[in-house]
């Protein structure tokens, strides 16, 4: 089970074709910070129908896009 897993449904549930979330929703929605792991993590939201697209670390922004 993923740390990222109640993120990875909040995901799933909009059903957004593609959208923009700041990390500190992320933090809210996960109920943890964002860190490196994510970025080891992100593969794992291929099982659910969306990938991550860029990541910004300047406007601390990620974009999901459905696959």
């Amino acid at each position: 089970l993923s740390k990222y897993e109640p993120l990875w449904n909040w995901i799933k549930e909009n059903s957004t074709e593609s959208f923009k979330l700041t990390f500190d929703e992320i933090e809210k929605i996960a109920g943890l910070p964002i860190d490196h792991s994510f970025l080891n993590c992100k593969k794992e939201l291929l099982n659910y129908g969306y990938k991550v697209g860029k990541i910004s670390l300047k406007g601390k922004t990620v974009d999901f896009e459905k696959v």
